[in-house]
């Protein structure tokens, strides 16, 4: 019988795992090194979708946390994280649109909701858009797919767990996990506290790999840094994501929108003071696409740059579930964490305390690295 479980992070996933296993009678004490949503978190694009994810079981999985997102929303008077009004994505040249029509093909196949819009057609969901970028058709629009607001999540999450009885411990960060006789028994952190525990859930996103080296486990990351670009508040209707060839943005609350691009997140590096900071030419640069493509934004100013890491498995795939050889160790790990967090932390915590999850789980578990112990 699991106790006492121990969750290590408090991101979006450590928060849904806690939330999870709270609302399943667990007694759960979640840790984090720094404030909750303060990490990758409250750094991401956290567009939810399953949008030409491979293989068809990631897709799958996706698909199903979509909904559990909506569920969630649809349950909670007042709820404000979550945004469901589509994305819309086009290409700029002949290769892109190949690449484009074949993710579409694909996921109407998978019976993934999608279709084509006309210039005409985008202008009327998006009335400030610049007409002139868009193509005449061959405009992707996928009705289903959104945004959260990931701290605002968190909040709900978390402000859940603590009033069942959970507890949070912020500024704290793991230092030590005791293994003995095959499973955790005690999680040290840096002031010193100590855990017994029954279960460990490691939440710990970009640093999931030093996590499991405590336990003598053997993770394999490829993390990337991720750029994000946050607007002064502007006067111009934006109601949802949108995938253009040069920037991709999308609302981000009070009048700002939040822009990204896959060419500005290479433009991050390491200054002399150690922290990490970004070109100003690719800032620049993506705010100018930007006001292209919607004209009301001229004035708008950058008011904040954030640059998070993005913790991605060594196959791109999630890590979720039980350790076979360590048992009560537990992961929820992945990319694409936002749109997982609040499906896979149920299957995760259902684990934890007992519950047979292979199925769902199978094509996820830590043993697909082989790993190996020290």
């Amino acid at each position: 019988m699991v106790g006492q479980v121990v969750v290590i992070g408090a991101g979006v996933y450590g928060a849904a795992v806690t939330a999870a296993l709270t609302r399943r009678g667990a007694r759960v004490t979640v840790v984090d090194a720094g404030a909750p949503g303060g990490g990758t978190s409250g750094a991401t694009f956290s567009w939810t979708n399953s949008c030409g994810k491979q293989p068809r079981s990631y897709h799958d999985l996706s698909v199903a946390a979509m909904h559990a997102h909506r569920e969630l929303a649809a349950g909670v008077p007042g709820s404000d994280w979550y945004h469901e009004d589509g994305n819309l994505e086009w290409a700029a040249d002949a290769d892109g649109y190949g690449r484009l029509h074949a993710k579409v093909a694909g996921l109407l196949e998978y019976g993934y909701e999608a279709r084509w819009l006309s210039r005409a057609e985008a202008v009327r969901l998006e009335p400030d858009i610049a007409a002139a970028e868009l193509p005449a058709d061959g405009i992707a629009f996928f009705p289903r797919e959104g945004w959260i607001e990931p701290r605002r999540l968190i909040g709900h999450l978390l402000s859940y767990a603590v009033s069942q009885g959970a507890e949070l411990v912020r500024d704290d960060a793991l230092t030590g996990l005791e293994v003995g006789g095959g499973s955790v028994r005690t999680a040290r952190l840096a002031s010193g506290r100590q855990f017994r525990t029954d279960a460990v859930v490691n939440c710990a996103g970009p640093w999931a790999a030093r996590v499991a080296a405590l336990a003598g486990l053997d993770l394999p990351m490829r993390n990337t840094r991720g750029v994000l670009v946050h607007t002064s508040p502007v006067a111009v209707a934006v109601s949802r994501v949108v995938h253009a060839p040069h920037v991709h943005l999308r609302p981000d609350g009070g009048g700002r929108l939040l822009l990204h691009s896959h060419g500005i997140d290479g433009a991050a590096y390491v200054a002399d003071t150690g922290e990490i900071d970004v070109e100003r030419s690719a800032i620049d640069r993506v705010l100018d696409a930007g006001r292209r493509l919607y004209p009301g934004i001229a004035a708008a100013t950058v008011e904040n740059v954030r640059v998070g890491e993005r913790p991605i498995p060594g196959d791109g795939l999630p890590v979720l579930g039980r350790v076979a050889e360590l048992p009560n160790f537990h992961f929820a790990v992945s990319h694409s964490g936002v749109t997982l967090s609040v499906h896979a932390a149920g299957l995760v915590a259902a684990g934890v305390l007992g519950e047979d999850r292979g199925e769902e789980l199978a094509a996820f578990r830590f043993e697909r690295f082989a790993p190996t112990s020290r």
